[in-house]
């Protein structure tokens, strides 16, 4: 066991107004990779011109400080706290909250959060925030801010499929809600998968999926196969940058696992637009 460490709850909030700011003006260093590749892979003209307008976007809004999309996005917040961890000063879920909040307003992001779903009233700061809490071994907290946008957000999909369906059934899910989604996620887009586990864990998977660095593998070698074989496919299919035609469709696709139940074969697909917004930092 570690040393118990206290952590005042005014540091999650600090890191949290900090990352909101950062995701939402600077494209992170793995997206920054996969977008030049995909400049350089793109074969149709009007893709390069596309591709070449989103980067000099990209490059504006690094030097100006400024949102790289006006859709800030509403704020998803995976937290993982470690069982040493004593948190002193309040209440967790308040101050991820107050993070979002100073984080929106001084940022000057979009207030895009409405209070109820069916009267939308603006609640006029980005919260509450969607926020995931996990409990592990050790004396640290790691904190995962991934604005996201609802143009990709709305094109996502799941699908009970039976286990007889196998994983072709899988990949045809998949294809099938790229296909659906069409221009409509922005491409050249992220595409997360969650395999698994119940109707509303496979959706879960496949947010936090679209949060894993895509400089790193799946740890699965079927799962690195499939997430090749689908962006391939993926690219085959034509919609390319902006949805205007091309061999870059997607950028990756990243795909997360988890046990599940004898009659079922669950499938998320929650889609990502080309910034992808995600940061992450330890405490």
């Amino acid at each position: 066991m570690e040393e118990i460490r206290v952590l005042d709850i005014g540091e999650i909030t600090k890191n949290i107004k900090e990352m909101c700011i950062e995701a939402n003006y600077f494209l992170s260093e793995d997206m920054k990779n996969v977008f030049q590749k995909a400049r350089e892979k793109e074969q149709s003209p009007i893709g390069k011109q596309i591709l070449n307008q989103l980067d000099e976007n990209l490059r504006i809004a690094e030097k100006d400080n400024i949102p790289i999309c006006q859709d800030t996005g509403m704020a998803v917040v995976f937290i993982t706290v470690g069982q040493d961890v004593h948190l002193t000063g309040g209440n967790l879920t308040d101050a991820v909250n107050e993070g979002v909040r100073q984080g929106y307003q001084e940022g000057f992001l979009r207030k895009s959060v409405v209070a109820d779903p069916i009267y939308r009233e603006n609640t006029k700061d980005n919260t509450p925030a969607i926020i995931y809490y996990d409990i592990t071994d050790g004396n640290s907290v790691e904190i995962t801010v991934a604005p996201k946008g609802f143009g990709s957000e709305n094109m996502s999909r799941i699908f009970m499929l039976k286990p007889a369906d196998g994983i072709d059934g899988v990949k045809e899910a998949v294809l099938t809600a790229v296909k659906d989604a069409g221009p409509n996620a922005c491409p050249p887009m992220v595409v997360g998968v969650g395999i698994g586990g119940t109707f509303e864990k496979c959706a879960f998977l496949a947010k936090k999926a679209l949060t894993r660095s895509l400089d790193k593998k799946a740890e699965k070698p079927y799962i690195q196969d499939l997430e090749q074989e689908l962006l391939e496919k993926i690219n085959q299919l034509g919609i390319g940058p902006g949805g205007l035609g091309g061999t870059q469709t997607a950028f990756a696709v990243n795909i997360e696992t988890y046990p599940t139940h004898i009659a079922g074969l669950p499938v998320a697909v929650n889609i990502c637009c080309h910034v992808n917004r995600h940061i992450t930092r330890k405490l």
